[in-house]
């Protein structure tokens, strides 16, 4: 990903946002077959304050990635969308995207059992806690021999990553007029409304707005 220096993001606050918003990434590593890619769900290390972050791999992932042994790229995808030209005014202009996104590159440590089963369990309570009658993993009718078996058809890793590249394209090279506009179209009912990106460009809008 190239940085254009207006552009980048280094906060580490709006890093770990991101993350904790967007937990669904794509693992990417170079092997000696080739580039191979998988899609998984990771947290944030709940006793870290930076950007380490906690996941799985299902077998043989782990095998296929090299998870341990080499370099793993996380690439977290945030808001994204279509930016029609006709967004802009009657000015000359072309299409563009805008997203949010970071790649943690690092290599990862793997989890012991009894780690894995406790970062799979924070996985299930969290996305479980949002429904009205949540089903955790250590709960009826899963019983411990059937969460034992289900840790052992996978891997765990936390990952600190030795590199982060963050970018942030969100119309802030536009007047802020240019940006409420677009804002606005995003909010909307066409067919290219996106209400994630609008409110990430409001926040962002927001912020220059009080430096």
């Amino acid at each position: 990903m190239r940085q254009n220096p207006s552009f980048a993001v280094t906060d580490v606050g709006e890093l770990r946002r991101l993350v904790e918003e967007n937990p669904w990434v794509t693992l990417v590593s170079a092997t000696a077959d080739g580039m191979v890619a998988s899609h998984y769900a990771v947290m944030l290390d709940e006793d870290r304050d930076d950007l380490t972050i906690v996941g799985h791999v299902g077998k043989p992932d782990d095998l296929i990635h090299g998870l341990g042994d080499r370099e793993l790229l996380v690439v977290v995808q945030g808001p994204h969308g279509y930016i029609s030209p006709g967004w802009y005014g009657d000015v000359a202009s072309v299409p563009t995207w805008n997203f949010v996104s970071a790649h943690l590159t690092g290599i990862p440590e793997l989890l012991t059992p009894e780690e894995n089963l406790q970062v799979l369990d924070r996985l299930v309570a969290r996305f479980e806690s949002a429904l009205p009658q949540p089903r955790r993993m250590w709960e009826r009718p899963n019983d411990a021999a059937f969460v034992e078996r289900l840790e052992k058809g996978t891997v765990g890793f936390r990952l600190t990553p030795s590199r982060v590249v963050a970018k942030r394209k969100l119309s802030q090279n536009k007047e802020p007029g240019v940006v409420e506009t677009i804002i606005a179209e995003l909010s909307g009912d066409g067919p290219y409304a996106q209400p994630r990106l609008a409110a990430e460009m409001q926040r962002a809008a927001d912020a220059r707005t009080r430096a």
